[in-house]
Parts: structure tokens; sequence; C-alpha cells
């Protein structure tokens, strides 16, 4: 038995959700556990799955940092964790970890059948077909915020915010920086997923 099985479901259409046509696309092919839309190129499979991977890493760090393990802040920086961790603090960067990573699991949407169709569960809305700028506008909008940030991190932002005294330094600047590198990857990895979308999408209702 072959691990790639081709199958299709159909779906009315709504006029707020779907196109005119009368039917949405549903499962793909399924590429070991994972099913991806119809028409979704390896390739776009791929970045998707990579850009949740982008988040882990820096949101490890802030894990251990909202844990009170000791990452390398000194001076006022140092006093000010300390007075906040244990406590709200902990739960602030908790949150914050947890956002970044289910945004970056918004991306396999725009590989998996539903980013397509509403899944049955959703109130109200289940079964009905996506319209794809309803996917497209705010994938393009936070690809682009997270690519202005990532190069601004990348091109003096990171280097001068680690420069300051208190930042963590040898070793633990390293790790610091290393955890949050992936980062930069986030808004290009969200643009050629949100490109193949696009055209996979709006080519099937011209």
């Amino acid at each position: 038995m072959t691990d790639t099985v081709t199958t299709a479901v159909s779906v009315p259409a709504h006029p707020g959700l779907g196109g005119p046509t009368a039917a949405a696309p549903g499962v793909g092919t399924v590429r070991g556990r994972r099913a991806t839309a119809a028409g979704v190129p390896r390739w776009a499979d791929r970045a998707a799955r990579a850009t949740v991977w982008t988040t882990v890493p820096s949101g490890l760090w802030r894990v251990a940092l909202g844990l009170g393990i000791p990452v390398g802040f000194s001076g006022e920086l140092a006093a000010t964790t300390d007075r906040y961790i244990p406590g709200w603090g902990t739960a602030y960067v908790l949150l914050l970890s947890a956002l970044a990573e289910a945004l970056a699991l918004l991306t396999l949407g725009l590989v998996r059948p539903w980013g397509e169709v509403v899944p049955r569960w959703v109130p109200l809305i289940g079964g009905r077909a996506v319209h794809p700028l309803a996917a497209i506008v705010p994938a393009a909008l936070g690809s682009g915020a997270l690519v202005w940030v990532g190069m601004s991190s990348l091109f003096g932002g990171w280097a001068s915010a680690m420069s300051s005294p208190e930042a963590p330094h040898g070793t633990a600047g390293l790790i610091m920086t290393l955890c949050y590198l992936p980062l930069v990857a986030w808004g290009p990895l969200v643009a050629v997923v949100t490109v193949a979308y696009a055209r996979r999408t709006l080519g099937r209702r011209r």
C-alpha cells in the first residue's frame, strides 16, 4: 500500500465564504499522517511545516525565563525580571510563547483542507467554503510585518539590543541569539506559502 492517498470532498459553496461554484476542494494527498489540500505543491507543504518550527526555539527560551531559569540578564534588567518572575511575568511570557506558536500553526491552514473549507465543528459556518481573500489578506499582511521585523533585527536591531551591558553575553548571549534567529525565516516562509495558496485558490475561481 502506498503512503499517498488521493481523495476529493465536495462541499456546497456559500455566498459569504465560498465562490460561485458548487463544490470546494477537500483532502488532496496524505503525506504520512498529514492530509494536504488538493493541488498543494510539496515545497509549499514543507515550507508551511517549517514555519511551525521557527517559533519553537524562542518559545522554549521564554519558557525557561518564565520558570526562573537564569538566562543571562544582569543589573536593573535582572532585577526587573526577578521582580515579576515568578508571578504575572511568568504568565506573560508563557502566553506570548503560546500565542506565537498558535499564529505559526495557522500557516498550516494554507496547505490543509481546513484552510479552504471551514471545519464542520465550527458553529454556524462549519462546512462552508472559505473565500480565498479571507486567508490571503491577513496572511500577506502578517508575512509583511514579520519580514520587516526580521530584517530590522537582522540588520542592526538585534546587535544594538544585545550590546546593552545588562543583556546576556558570552554563552548566554549566543544561546539567546540562536533561539531567536529562526524567527527571521518566519515571514519569508509565510509569504511563499501565501503565494502558493493564492495561485491555487484564486486560479480555481476564474
